[in-house]
């Protein structure tokens, strides 16, 4: 089958900007991207490509290229089914916050929705392809769902999960380390499996696209996320022990990152992980190895969360520890809000958790983020339920300007490595503090030699000051 016609269920980050690099390299086939928020959906519409809900480094580009060409934005989720042969789904997965497998398990409410819907519209053969990502024979249940519509509609299910990171999607999309497919192995399922790849072989060297079963495609994910955050939470780990012995853990990271067996990425230490994949990713893992009853496995997975939680505790009791053991009443400016730079997202960010022990010890917090809305701040502070929406409004304050966000303040804490901190006027900040002046650098992006010259009492992750 040659694909003309693809729908995408999800216009968020993976939808949107998958979508729109397929769109961008393959102008034979129309891409449609549905959803049903239609302010999300305006926004991709949007003729001021600065306002597209998703910021991601040359996206912008991506779709202004294919937008209104073989790319198109809508709320009509129907229609967009009912024309495409080949359907993917990316709808948010997020861990469950209730009943059975709360706090662990991924709801797959979105995505039962979803086959749901797609059963009720097709009226021909269909590819369903997952692009969320989902717990291990996700696609099983799709598929009884789909195959239960009575209508006689075939379909075949694919997994093809999403391997980026946020702030270099574009270029993880354009140029990727692998393309992950998973299907049936019977002569159908392969045929599918042959169409995706068809696909990305507009650009991708075929290589470079693995083909699976579907199990393992699903699994892989999972896989990928865990290892990536078990050597944040490893390096972390290291870090605490590195401020207490005076080892450096950027010389130690370095040290150990050229090993060829090791390698140099991900070894950065920092305040701790976010995102949208990471926490959720591992508490699927852990669930499921429960759920088989693999409790060994389950606790050794588990124990990367549970480090990377500690991590952000100890960063926020350190702030209050170095202010003489009280924050109440002081300023403290948070440079940073995403949890990494280049994107604005903010899903499972650092500074949530540190802002949040920091007003339960009664501190003011100022933010300031070049790319996060306020009105995102404070969905995230209030997410958590620890306290009344009007008692974040009282205690955070949100700023357009560094400068005014770190004026009067008796410290600054470094929540996300956007490159710009890197080149403030740090005199100017320091002549405006209260003094003695405190840096907490969380992601260890900053001189703290030449802050310290200024007159800057500073701290980073994993040395001793």
């Amino acid at each position: 089958m040659k694909i003309t016609n693809i729908c995408c269920i999800g216009a968020g980050y993976v939808g949107g900007p998958t979508m729109a690099v397929i769109a961008h390299k393959c102008p034979d086939i129309k891409v449609t991207i549905v959803d049903l928020n239609a302010e999300r959906i305006a926004a991709w519409n949007d003729e001021n490509t600065d306002n597209l809900p998703v910021y991601e480094p040359g996206l912008d580009q991506i779709v202004l290229s294919a937008r209104g060409r073989n790319l198109f934005f809508s709320t009509d989720v129907e229609k967009a089914i009912d024309e495409a042969q080949m359907i993917f789904i990316s709808v948010n997965t997020p861990t469950k916050t209730y009943g059975l497998g709360k706090g662990k398990a991924a709801d797959l409410k979105y995505i039962e929705l979803c086959a749901r819907q797609i059963a009720a519209v097709a009226k021909d053969d269909k590819i369903v392809v997952e692009k969320s990502t989902l717990p291990v024979r996700t696609a099983e249940a799709v598929k009884n769902i789909l195959d239960s519509t009575g209508n006689g509609v075939k379909f075949q299910i694919l997994s093809n999960p999403e391997f980026l990171a946020e702030g270099t999607a574009v270029e993880d999309l354009l140029n990727p380390d692998r393309v992950l497919i998973g299907g049936d192995t019977d002569a159908e399922g392969q045929a599918a499996i042959n169409a995706l790849v068809d696909v990305y072989a507009n650009w991708i060297p075929k290589e470079r696209i693995l083909t699976t079963n579907v199990w393992s495609s699903e699994l892989s994910k999972l896989t990928a996320n865990a290892f990536l955050a078990q050597r944040v939470s490893s390096i972390n780990a290291m870090s605490e022990l590195c401020e207490k012995t005076g080892a450096d853990v950027n010389e130690v990271a370095r040290a150990i990152g050229m090993d060829s067996r090791i390698g140099p990425k991900f070894l950065k230490s920092s305040v701790g992980f976010g995102g949208s994949c990471f926490q959720k990713d591992i508490l699927n893992l852990v669930y499921i190895a429960k759920s088989y009853g693999l409790d060994e496995v389950a606790d050794y997975w588990e124990q990367v969360i549970i480090m990377n939680d500690h991590q952000k505790r100890r960063f926020a009791a350190n702030i209050v520890k170095t202010l003489y053991n009280t924050v109440s009443g002081k300023k403290i400016t948070f440079l940073g809000w995403a949890f990494k730079k280049d994107t604005n997202d903010t899903r499972e960010s650092a500074a949530i958790y540190v802002a949040d022990d920091l007003l339960h010890e009664q501190a003011n917090i100022a933010v300031f983020d070049p790319k996060v809305e306020e009105t995102t701040i404070f969905r995230d502070l209030d997410y958590l339920a620890t306290r009344k929406p009007e008692e974040n409004k009282a205690g955070v304050t949100v700023y357009q300007d560094p400068y005014e966000a770190c004026r009067g303040t008796h410290a600054i804490a470094v929540l996300t490595e956007w490159d710009e901190f890197k080149g403030y006027d740090w005199q100017k900040i320091y002549d405006n503090m209260k003094k003695p002046a405190f840096v907490f650098d969380g992601r260890n992006v900053l001189n703290g030699k030449e802050l310290k010259e200024i007159g800057f009492i500073f701290t980073g992750v994993g040395k001793a000051y």
